[in-house]
């Protein structure tokens, strides 16, 4: 094995084993797809949350709930998720109170359509996470798989050598530690966004769990 005489990074790349550039690939495309969910969803929770600040206000504004459903049920997309969930609620409540049921029965219908929705909306807005959790989780380890072959390469060539230097080990060592490095590189920033928007997450969950709780209490009081 001989030791290159140019030890610049993108020469260490190119001149790494083919089962090490694999790796810095994979781990490549795995830092690709997490900065691009990473800013989709960051432009996703902004929206979210705008969104409901707009609807909280238009809905504690004390107009009438009819004529807000209306409005939202013609823009379902632009009032956002909790307009959404507020919808299916107002919707189920307006067909139960048609049908002249038991106080306890037109409620009962509101309330397992806010909960489908907020499912639905949680679901929506959790989407992609996963792949954050598993890339901030695996690519240390796919990186270090890397390392570990590419010292592993390094001392096999070592033992065709008469005389083994630092300088003759050197490259390849160096080497094999830049895909610890871009393993490291893809995991923290996934690690460091998921932990951000699953917070960002719950406290919208909050907020729409306690908007639930309250529009159930107007309906209650509506039906008395």
């Amino acid at each position: 094995m001989q030791a290159p005489s140019d030890l610049s990074l993108l020469s260490l790349l190119t001149d790494a084993s083919i089962p090490v550039q694999i790796v810095m690939l994979v781990l490549l495309a795995i830092s690709v797809l997490s900065w691009t969910y990473i800013f989709s969803k960051h432009m996703a929770l902004k929206r979210a949350n705008e969104q409901t600040r707009r609807f909280e206000d238009d809905f504690w504004a004390g107009g009438d709930l009819s004529v807000l459903q209306q409005a939202v049920s013609t823009r379902r997309a632009e009032h956002g998720a909790l307009a959404r969930v507020f919808d299916a609620g107002m919707t189920e409540f307006l067909k139960a109170r048609r049908n002249a049921s038991a106080p306890d029965a037109i409620l009962d219908g509101p309330r397992r359509a806010m909960r489908a929705a907020y499912q639905r909306e949680m679901d929506s807005l959790e989407s992609r996470l996963n792949f954050l959790a598993t890339a901030g989780s695996v690519s240390p380890y796919i990186g270090l798989l890397g390392t570990v072959w590419g010292i592993m390469h390094a001392f096999i060539g070592l033992s065709s050598m008469q005389q083994a230097t630092l300088s003759a080990v050197a490259p390849g060592i160096a080497e094999a530690l830049i895909a610890t490095a871009i393993g490291l590189f893809a995991a923290i920033p996934a690690v460091i966004a998921y932990n951000r928007y699953t917070n960002e997450i719950d406290r919208l969950a909050i907020r729409f769990d306690s908007f639930v709780d309250e529009f159930l209490n107007i309906l209650q009081r509506q039906v008395r």
